[in-house]
């Protein structure tokens, strides 16, 4: 794929008339965009307000999109709409539009491309123990109690078919009988360790009918058994948790785990993991599993595709959520403009200084509709506007039945017609639809509830994300990167205000700023008032952060507003073939593929680079800083339909 100069794309998001459609956006607008005063800080490192328009920064996705939005787009033009992607994109949000407006480098900008293949884009988890996961090992701990590989082998896919059902509770069959074909002890024992093993949740006994021996499967106890796989079968000595790395290639982990649950037929609560991973990308990361043998998940390497399980140890804990230190990135950049200057500038900088902590357009995204929207409607407790935001039509890309189901509320009102239009019911639209089926038009509260909690919080944790962005934008604005009396660092878990006199033993890599809540303290200078302004605007009190629901109660947060990325390293290639991989992967490493022989002139240069990133952060937004680009699909889109022109 070859990139071209596009001096007649500006970056610059031009003001719609729908940006600030009414009052309150434009009182809105106005605080975050009221004139800027001088820079007063003295430091010796340039902020840069704006992209410099002689920067010709792309960022060109390739025709399958960006993580999430592939799937949101894969039927969208199924009604064979008239408008091309790119003219649906337009309706999309830029990085402006959520408060992203600063970068803290002085270099120019260049070109790339992000993603042009997903294993150009590879995460390993970071432990909590600071241990990077890795899959280098398929071996499976030796366990005299493990079931013979002959377990996985001894049932027809037929008697599996009928064994699945009956676990499930999918037919009204109380049992399946299984005739054991070669009679004998050996064989009998088998077939009763790959039932019990293979599905937990059923017991067998052996029967004789009309002279013919009878493996009798059926269920030890309930529906509960099902999620609670059977105790009295696992060995004493042995951690109750298998834990072992997962290696995955263009799938999200919840997908991943759906899979393996669908493979080992359990439910996929008995999984745990410390953070969730992108989809396009390949990622490598530590997940447990309760009470399943590290000889059952390593079976599964021979019938997945895009996944590898290894490196299997049996602990007595589960992992948490939130438990990592953070992920390695390596990342290739694909047809580079910057020059070998340009580009020693860009990563000192990223690996002296860091990148602006911005939490990334993912956070907000990728609709007409931004999820901040309609977490503000629901700390404002509007919830009328709270069910429009999330049902009503909008602009720009969609998969057909969902157009159909906006379409048909709009119409009628009618959850039950707007419901028929949806194959699919466990979107958010589908849930909230639900909701008023069951609760009635005038609970919208308990209708909404039926949503996830997880994803509901998502709704207001945008809209704090948007706030924050807005404030960081501003602070840097006007004070730039130094520590300033007034702005918050942390002693311990406890957030604090830099005095005049101390100001000197603090730099910006020790400044936090709040997501806004009622348990936090504000800085104490111009960028407090300006929290409050925001809010005000939005009809909210910075004073008063309880809602009456207590979930959507927000207590707010710390942010480092700067993150100076660890274990920095970069290097630049030369290619020819855009599709032939850059480095090698743990997979590639263990199958003992070698790295492609790579010329020393070819047609395209890349950006290979690694660093390391706390929790929380993101990737993305350290590109950006790299490259000087708008990393919204919207931008991307525009920039790609120019290029294809």
């Amino acid at each position: 794929m070859e990139t071209v100069e596009m001096n007649s794309v500006s970056l610059k998001r031009p003001r719609s008339e729908d940006d600030v459609a009414n009052a309150d956006e434009i009182k809105r607008q106005k605080i975050l965009e009221k004139s800027k005063t001088g820079n007063d800080s003295g430091q010796s490192i340039e902020t840069v307000t704006e992209q410099p328009e002689d920067t010709k920064n792309e960022i060109i996705p390739n025709e399958e999109g960006e993580e999430q939005e592939e799937e949101e787009l894969e039927d969208s033009d199924e009604e064979g709409d008239s408008e091309s992607f790119a003219d649906m994109m337009k309706h999309g949000l830029t990085e402006r539009d959520v408060g992203i407006t600063k970068f803290v480098s002085s270099h120019k900008g260049f070109s790339g491309i992000l993603k042009e293949r997903y294993s150009d884009f590879v995460v390993h988890e970071i432990g909590k123990d600071g241990r990077v996961s890795h899959l280098d090992d398929f071996s499976v701990p030796v366990d005299d109690e493990d079931p013979s590989e002959e377990t996985f082998t001894v049932l027809s896919d037929e008697d599996k078919q009928r064994l699945e059902e009956l676990q499930l509770f999918k037919n009204k069959e109380t049992s399946v009988a299984i005739e054991v074909i070669e009679d004998t002890k050996e064989k009998r024992t088998v077939i009763h360790q790959a039932v019990k093993s293979l599905f937990p949740g059923l017991e067998t006994k052996t029967e004789d009918r009309d002279g013919k021996k009878y493996i009798i499967a059926y269920h030890a106890a309930g529906k509960k058994a099902l999620a609670n796989p059977r105790k009295h079968s696992w060995p004493k000595s042995r951690g109750s948790y298998c834990h072992f790395v997962l290696y995955k290639e263009n799938k999200d982990t919840m997908d991943a785990i759906n899979v393996l649950s669908k493979f080992l037929r359990v439910k996929p609560n008995i999984f745990s993991y410390m953070g969730t991973k992108d989809k396009r990308a390949i990622t490598v990361q530590e997940i447990a599993v309760l009470r399943i043998t590290a000889q059952r998940l390593a079976h599964l390497n021979k019938c997945l595709m895009n996944f590898k399980l290894g490196n299997f140890s049996y602990k007595n804990h589960p992992l948490k959520l939130g438990e990592l230190q953070g992920n390695h990135f390596t990342v290739v950049l694909r047809n580079i403009t910057g020059t070998d200057d340009q580009i020693e500038q860009a990563m000192h900088s990223l690996r002296e200084i860091g990148f602006i902590n911005y939490y990334g357009m993912q956070r907000f995204g990728t609709t007409a509709v931004p999820t901040y929207q309609i977490g503000r409607a629901i700390l404002q407790n509007n919830w009328n506007e709270v069910m429009d935001l999330i049902l009503k039509p909008r602009p720009g890309a969609e998969k057909g039945y969902l157009v159909k189901c906006r379409e048909e509320w709009a119409k009628t009102k009618d959850p039950a017609a707007a419901l028929k239009k949806l194959p699919v019911k466990r979107c958010v639209e589908g849930q909230l639809l639900r909701g008023l089926l069951k609760y009635g038009m005038k609970n919208i509260i308990s209708a909404f509830g039926i949503i996830p909690r997880n994803n509901r919080l998502m709704y207001i944790h945008s809209y704090q994300s948007y706030v924050w962005n807005n404030m960081v934008s501003k602070r840097i604005e006007e004070y730039g990167l130094r520590a300033v009396p007034g702005d918050l660092i942390l002693k311990g878990a406890t957030a604090v205000h830099i005095e005049e006199g101390d100001v000197d033993n603090y730099t910006i890599h020790d400044v936090v700023m709040p997501l806004p809540g009622f348990d936090v303290i504000y800085p104490k200078h111009k960028i407090g008032e300006a929290y409050k302004e925001i809010l005000i605007a939005d009809n909210l009190d910075i004073n008063n952060m309880r809602h009456k629901i207590r979930d959507y109660s927000l207590s707010g947060a710390y942010r480092k507003i700067i993150i100076r990325p660890q274990n920095v390293n970069w290097e630049v290639v030369a290619y020819d073939d855009p599709k032939i991989p850059l480095f090698t992967t743990d997979l590639d490493k263990l199958e003992g593929k070698p790295l492609p022989v790579l010329p020393t002139d070819g047609k395209f240069r890349a950006l290979k680079m690694e660093f390391s990133l706390p929790p929380s952060t993101y990737a993305t937004m350290a590109i950006r800083e790299v490259l000087k680009m708008d990393t919204s699909i919207k931008n991307q889109t525009q920039l790609n339909t120019t290029w294809l022109r």
